[in-house]
């Protein structure tokens, strides 16, 4: 019964938001994550632990003037979201514009695959759905919800225009498959993980347990590793989908001791393409996430 209360929620609530004009879903987006957020005090110490981990040398204004910037993008990304039903290929350059779209061609000639390297930063949402409606579907990596209802319902949102999506549990099969088929998988690795799915890397100096199934198949396939991120720019007042140079794996031999250690050199590199985003970016990152909660052994708990 509560999954089903839950879902009636969720439903309404994007689909009220999809009746409103553009402007006015992501203002209430952002008044509805501002108010949401205020209320949410474990997010509000993450965001603001996070924050003093990254940037020490920060003051606390500039700290808290960036969470209010995250606080609206993410706002906005739900009022981009119930818009969904209405992008076209004609009208989603009003939304979205591409930048390096070479990169990802170049990447994609190859023919062994794309493996699309992302975080959550900007408007995530939009990357693979932006990109799907320019004629490039592809296979977004993600973590079923707990709620079925509400995670389908989503998924009928994501996967309009040719998108689909793999499980994690499913996570080295489907990419495998993929890679072989030359298709382009998105991958979001900047969330925290736990051994032996994670490797630990730093993550602004700190160390942070990170997934390393993108190295493991980047270098198993030679798929392409492009950098992609979908990020507001207050000056086009449009969001710039930015696809960089293919990142350049490093390989050091062919035994099994070699393997592991361009696993984790890979992980860590792109690991800071990812950190380096941030850093010009940081007030649309997700800081609330516990992005370093996993420890190396022997190390106490940060939160």
């Amino acid at each position: 019964m509560r999954e089903w209360l839950e879902y009636a929620v969720a439903w309404t609530g994007l689909k009220l938001l999809g009746l409103l004009p553009r402007p006015a879903a992501r203002w209430v987006g952002a008044s509805f994550a501002s108010v949401a957020y205020a209320f949410r005090g474990p997010l509000r110490r993450a965001a603001m632990f996070n924050l003093h981990l990254a940037f020490p040398e920060w003051s606390e204004a500039k700290r808290k003037s960036i969470i209010r910037g995250m606080i609206r993008q993410i706002g906005w990304m739900a009022g981009e979201f119930s818009q969904f039903p209405r992008y076209t290929p004609q009208n989603i350059g009003r939304v979205v514009v591409i930048d390096g779209a070479e990169n990802f061609d170049f990447g994609q000639r190859r023919g062994k695959g794309v493996l699309f390297l992302t975080g959550h930063l900007g408007a995530w949402e939009l990357s693979a759905f932006a990109h799907s409606l320019q004629g490039h579907p592809l296979s977004i990596v993600m973590r079923s919800l707990d709620n079925p209802y509400i995670d389908a319902f989503l998924q009928s949102y994501r996967t309009m225009h040719g998108n689909r999506t793999v499980d994690k549990d499913d996570f080295v099969r489907g990419l495998l498959s993929a890679m072989r088929a030359g298709e382009t998988v998105g991958i979001l690795m900047d969330t925290n993980m736990t051994p032996p799915q994670g490797v630990f890397v730093d993550f602004f100096g700190i160390p942070a347990c990170t997934a390393s199934g993108l190295a493991r198949i980047a270098l198993r396939t030679d798929a392409a590793v492009v950098p992609g991120f979908t990020v507001w720019d207050s000056k086009l007042r449009k969001y710039i989908l930015r696809f960089d140079p293919a990142v350049e794996l490093i390989r050091t031999g062919d035994n099994a001791d070699a393997n592991e250690a361009d696993i984790v050199a890979n992980t860590a590199k792109f690991t800071r393409v990812i950190e380096d985003f941030i850093r010009r970016y940081p007030d649309q990152w997700l800081w609330v996430h516990r992005r370093w909660k996993t420890r190396p052994p022997g190390q106490p708990p940060l939160y």
